[in-house]
């Protein structure tokens, strides 16, 4: 899943920690003393956040870590939930919607789910298994919705056109609907998924919201962004881009029938559009008491004060974070399809000037060799090159960036030529807030040293993701983050770098093999081995393969200097329970009070 761009090189933890401990680099609260539900219900829970939305409010579109578990605690009901407690407790699945974690047969290929009998929806109306079919079928609208994850699109035992998109075309167009119906089908109150490969963790793909109901008759399609229809103890009464989204209890829903959420607040208000000195400053002042900074993030000065005072410190956290964050180079002709060029924008990076822009490694984090993040256990290998290369300097090297360069006169002199114009150059996409606009001159300097030409499109938060994964609308390079949506790296490579994995910003799906790393290897051949591993059955066989495609990325520089992250939290004195929910890599929100 993907980490919100709110900062300037900045999606789900890895549910394999049990042999690696979250370290904490600062202060962690504790979670919400065993006082009763009722001295911990009332008031009002602000978030505040710079992004005037969120990304998305759909359902079948929310991919971004935090706001996944934000949306599942308030306003969602997924078939299962990570259970809602700090440690390593919290990676367990609980029933949410169903009544137990998933029944699993014929060999890991299929999956069958009971839901709960008497959830209702926020007008009243009962669930229905159809209800959860008809949400899992919107996936497939991908001409109408954008952006989410796509494991339904892939795992489902649908047959796919010759393009390789699926042949069924979702429920707004129906083309195919008889082969959605076979692969998913409803008897009673039991829905049961057919898979084309087996899946032995299927069931936590159905934490996600993607995996959640829509009633089919509120569906506005592109439009339900704006309004989802509530399943979970909160309704939208208001929600205004710029302006703010207010959620007020929603009558319908029973905590008979919920053991994940508290519903502690009588409302939670989210405020969009708030400055970044304004934010700050509610934080470092305790302005709003009963406020959560929803960015997970401060300008750098004010987050070292923050941190570094005994007045602020305990209202806050900085821990170890899930995700990988890196640049991803659109290898698409015309971008970034030299080898060469990409690697002379790699060694050319001043990262040392980044990390102290954002108050050093304690705030920042550590740069990586991979784009599978450490904390996947198995998965995970030091990659050879890139930051292990003798050649790397963590201040940059301008003088071995120009002999790379150099070799793209030969190896590509088009893109050699337009990325040293100083009227074209590269279009380097970053999200628009006071931090990104003063990392990117650091690395518009860096370039320059070394001969490359660089411009910068800065994108408002909320905007940043669906425009940079419209191809139409991508430049050369665009910041991203990445966290595993699962303990397995078949929630990293194939999301990452296959056409139909849904967050693929190196869009591969263009790249013909040529002067890279291995000649011999265009997307096709890459394709194949990372569907093929999807579906290999011995754990230790898989691993070893998504360990040597991860080389591949690292060699091909399609993840150019990944970094594994810290990530912050702050909140104000009248805010009780604040904790970090490992699987979510986001705050505990079911555990937040109002004091």
């Amino acid at each position: 899943m993907a980490i919100r761009q709110l900062r300037s090189s900045k999606v789900r933890l890895i549910a394999s920690l049990s042999a690696v401990a979250l370290v904490a680099t600062g202060m962690v609260a504790t979670t919400a003393s065993s006082a009763s539900a009722a001295s911990h219900t009332g008031g009002t829970l602000i978030y505040v956040t710079n992004a005037d939305s969120f990304a998305h409010a759909d359902p079948t579109r929310v991919y971004t870590g935090e706001d996944i578990a934000f949306l599942n605690t308030y306003l969602f009901r997924t078939l299962l939930s990570y259970n809602p407690t700090v440690g390593q407790a919290g990676f367990q699945l609980k029933p949410d919607l169903a009544t137990d974690t998933g029944r699993v047969s014929d060999g890991g290929k299929t999956w069958a789910f009971t839901l709960k009998s008497g959830i209702k929806w926020q007008d009243g109306s009962a669930l229905t298994c159809e209800d959860e079919k008809y949400g899992v079928s919107r996936a497939f609208a991908t001409d109408v919705l954008t952006d989410g994850p796509t494991y339904a699109i892939q795992y489902l035992n649908i047959p796919k056109d010759a393009d390789g998109s699926s042949s069924y075309k979702g429920p707004y167009k129906k083309t195919g609907q008889a082969l959605f119906d076979k692969a998913v089908v409803c008897s009673g109150n039991t829905i049961t998924f057919h898979l084309n490969a087996p899946i032995g963790d299927f069931n936590y793909f159905a934490t996600y919201p993607a995996m959640s109901p829509v009633k089919a008759k509120a569906d506005t399609g592109d439009k339900y962004d704006m309004n989802p229809m509530a399943l979970g103890p909160y309704k939208i009464q208001t929600y205004k881009s710029g302006a703010e989204m207010i959620l007020v209890r929603n009558p319908n829903w029973s905590a008979a029938t919920d053991s994940v959420r508290t519903a502690y607040p009588d409302q939670v208000t989210m405020r969009f559009s708030i400055s970044e000195d304004v934010r700050d400053q509610i934080f470092l002042k305790d302005s709003t008491p009963n406020a959560v900074n929803y960015d997970q993030v401060m300008q750098p000065a004010n987050q070292a004060a923050f941190f570094n005072s005994s007045a602020s410190a305990g209202r806050g956290m900085n821990v170890t974070g899930p995700y990988t964050r890196y640049y991803a180079t659109n290898v698409t002709p015309g971008h970034m399809d030299c080898l060469d060029v990409r690697k002379a924008v790699f060694f050319a990076i001043n990262n040392k000037a980044l990390i102290d822009l954002a108050g050093g490694v304690r705030f920042y984090g550590k740069l990586g060799d991979s784009v599978i993040n450490p904390l996947a256990g198995i998965d995970y290998a030091p990659t050879h090159g890139g930051i292990h290369d003798s050649n790397f300097n963590i201040a940059g090297n301008a003088t071995y960036a120009k002999t790379v360069l150099a070799d793209a006169m030969t190896t590509c002199p088009d893109t050699y030529a337009r990325v040293t114009d100083p009227k074209k150059g590269i279009a380097w996409d970053v999200a628009n807030t006071a931090t990104g606009q003063k990392a990117a001159t650091l690395i518009k300097s860096a370039l320059n040293a070394a001969g490359i030409q660089v411009n910068f499109n800065f994108i408002p938060s909320a905007q940043y993701y669906p425009t940079v994964q419209n191809p139409a609308k991508q430049g050369d390079i665009s910041t991203a983050g990445w966290g595993a949506d699962w303990a397995n790296a078949s929630t990293v490579i194939p999301p990452l770098f296959i056409k139909e994995g849904g967050f693929n910003e190196n869009q591969n799906w263009n790249w013909t093999g040529k002067t890279t790393a291995d000649p011999g290897i265009g997307y096709d051949a890459w394709h194949s081995r990372v569907v093929a591993n999807m579906g290999q059955t011995d754990r230790a066989k898989q691993s070893a393969e998504w360990k040597a495609l991860a080389q591949i990325v690292t060699d091909e520089y399609w993840a150019i200097r990944p970094l594994f992250s810290i990530e912050q939290e702050y909140w104000g004195s009248k805010v009780g329970g604040a904790s970090f929910w490992l699987p979510q890599g986001a705050l505990l929100f079911p555990a937040l009070y109002v004091k």
